[in-house]
C-alpha cells in the first residue's frame, strides 16, 4: 500500500484537475453564449470562473509531483516534461504533457491580462479548446481509470455538452457583447414658431416704385383749406 500511495494521488489529482478543468470550460461557454441573458453579468460568475481555472492549476501541480515521488511507476523530469520522452504509453503521456503547456499560456495570460492586447489575451484564451481536447484524450487513454464505464459515460456526457454550448457560442446573435448597446435615436429637431412670412417674388415680373408723397394726408381726415390772407392798404 505504501509503494502505491503516490500512484492513487496522482491518479486523485488528475481526475479532480479534468473535472475542474472541464467546468471551467462549461462555465465560460456559459457566460459567453449568454445562457444568462445579456444583462451585466454579476461579477461572481466571471470570478468562479477563475476559480475553476486556478483550482485545476493546483491539482494539475498534485498530479505531476505524484507523478515524479511515485516509485510504482517511476517517471523522470524529463519524462513528465517532454513529449514521448516516457517508456510507458509515450502517445498517451504527450497529451498529458501538450494539455499541460497549453493550460499555462492560458493561465497566465489570463493573470496578465490587464497588462496584454485584448486580442492577444483574447487569442491565446481559445487554447482552452485544444487543451480541453488533449486533456480529454489524455484521461482516457492513460492510467488504470481509462476502463471505468462511469468515468467513459461522464467525460462523453461533458463532451457533448462542450459541443453544443460552442454551437451556441458560434451563432452570430450570441457573441453580440453585453457591453454593446444599441446606438441612441438623434434628436428630432425643434420646429420654429410660425413667423410673418414675406410672398415670394414671381419670375419675371417687374417691381413698380411706391411713391410717396410727404403732403398727403391721412386717411379719414378732412383736409382744412387753406387761410386767406388780409389785404392792406
Amino acid at each position: 500500500m505504501t509503494t502505491q500511495l503516490w500512484w492513487y494521488v496522482a491518479r486523485a489529482g488528475g481526475l479532480l484537475a479534468y473535472a475542474l478543468l472541464a467546468l471551467g470550460v462549461v462555465w465560460g461557454l456559459l457566460l459567453s453564449s449568454r445562457i444568462f441573458g445579456k444583462r451585466p453579468r454579476p461579477a461572481w460568475l466571471l470570478d468562479l470562473h477563475r476559480f475553476l481555472g486556478g483550482l485545476a492549476v493546483v491539482f494539475v501541480a498534485v498530479h505531476v509531483g505524484a507523478i515524479l515521488l511515485d516509485s510504482y511507476v517511476p517517471f523522470s523530469p524529463v519524462q513528465v516534461f517532454v513529449p514521448f520522452a516516457s517508456s510507458w504509453h509515450p502517445g498517451a503521456v504527450a497529451w498529458g504533457i501538450v494539455g499541460l503547456y497549453l493550460l499555462a499560456a492560458v493561465e497566465i495570460t489570463s493573470l496578465l491580462r490587464r497588462r496584454l492586447p485584448q486580442r492577444v489575451w483574447r487569442k491565446v484564451h481559445y487554447l482552452s479548446f485544444p487543451l480541453f481536447v488533449f486533456t480529454t484524450v489524455h484521461t482516457l487513454t492513460a492510467g488504470t481509470d481509462r476502463t471505468n464505464a462511469v468515468l467513459r459515460i461522464a467525460v462523453f456526457s461533458i463532451c457533448g455538452l462542450v459541443v453544443l454550448l460552442t454551437a451556441l457560442r458560434l451563432q452570430p446573435h450570441q457573441r453580440t457583447p453585453i457591453e454593446r448597446r444599441a446606438p441612441r435615436p438623434a434628436p428630432t429637431p425643434r420646429a420654429a414658431a410660425p413667423g410673418p412670412t414675406r410672398p415670394r417674388p414671381v419670375p419675371g415680373a417687374t417691381r413698380r416704385p411706391v411713391r410717396v408723397t410727404l403732403d398727403a394726408e391721412p386717411p379719414g381726415r378732412v383736409p382744412v383749406p387753406p387761410r386767406s390772407r388780409a389785404r392792406v392798404g
